[in-house]
């Protein structure tokens, strides 16, 4: 072959990438990592993020620290006096330096050690488990449900704890993914369900896919505070992921999320109202 002819298809094939690059860019799958890593300003990420979310088919919020200004877990181990060590254990967890699963295995058996069984821990639940909600959350929640969005809330916290916040937010019981603590038939401590896809690294955008192949969602959102809530954008299927600072500001979350609010107002700002409905 020729130099001449070597170079022109030299010449043709960068030409051939460079065209498939340039319409990925434009035109990646909304939701797709390919797509996620398609750099845009900060600016036009949360004006994207603000557009998609009044014509959201679904809705996804975590629940500690965002929907409530507790953590579930945090408020358990304040009931067997290790509120502090479990905490820490938590925004390792929340951070992503540690394993979700193995944080869960250790915060729970800790707290087993320190005298939970089955009654003393539904004693807990029922003095440490009023809701403390983030300021507008329950507006927000209302003004989606008016807008026909579906609601659920996803969370690596425990069914029992959220099945009262689900009630008063109107959110049937099957939109709820949790995990679930196990006692043996005298009420010891036995684990938790490991079968709950959020007990795992992973497990909010294995719920997200669940509920898109179920449902064929074509836009859903994400809210939360922490690495678990933003994996659901990052390696799921969720169109745009809001991060909460309203709480605890996270810096990875801060730099990682679509938008970052620190106020469902923010929220509340955007959302059509009354007769726009």
């Amino acid at each position: 072959m020729s130099e001449n002819r070597r170079g022109s298809l030299c010449s043709l094939w960068i030409l051939l990438c460079s065209l498939v690059s340039l319409v990925w860019l434009f035109e990646a799958p909304e939701g797709s990592p390919l797509a996620f890593a398609t750099k845009m300003s900060k600016e036009e990420s949360i004006e994207r993020a603000k557009s998609l979310l009044p014509k959201a088919d679904a809705v996804f919020f975590d629940v500690d620290s965002t929907v409530v200004t507790t953590e579930g877990i945090d408020l358990i181990g304040k009931c067997f006096g290790i509120m502090k060590e479990i905490s820490e254990l938590t925004h390792k967890a929340m951070n992503g330096n540690v394993k979700f699963q193995d944080a869960m295995a250790q915060r729970l058996q800790l707290i087993a050690d320190h005298g939970m069984t089955k009654d003393s821990l539904e004693k807990c639940v029922k003095t440490e488990g009023k809701p403390k909600w983030s300021p507008g959350v329950q507006d927000v929640v209302k003004m989606l449900h008016k807008q026909g969005t579906d609601v659920y809330l996803v969370s690596g916290g425990f069914q029992n704890m959220l099945k009262p916040l689900a009630l008063e937010l109107h959110i049937p019981q099957k939109m709820i993914y949790a995990n679930e603590i196990l006692f043996d038939e005298n009420g010891q401590y036995a684990g938790f369900d490991r079968n709950a896809p959020t007990s795992a690294s992973g497990g909010k955008p294995a719920v997200l896919k669940m509920m898109q192949k179920k449902h064929k969602y074509k836009t859903m959102i994400m809210f939360g505070d922490g690495a678990t809530d933003m994996d659901a954008r990052t390696h799921g299927p969720a169109s745009a992921f809001i991060g909460y600072g309203g709480v605890q500001v996270r810096e990875k979350i801060k730099e990682g999320a679509d938008w970052f609010i620190t106020s469902f107002q923010e929220i509340l700002d955007i959302l059509p109202k009354g007769t726009d409905l």
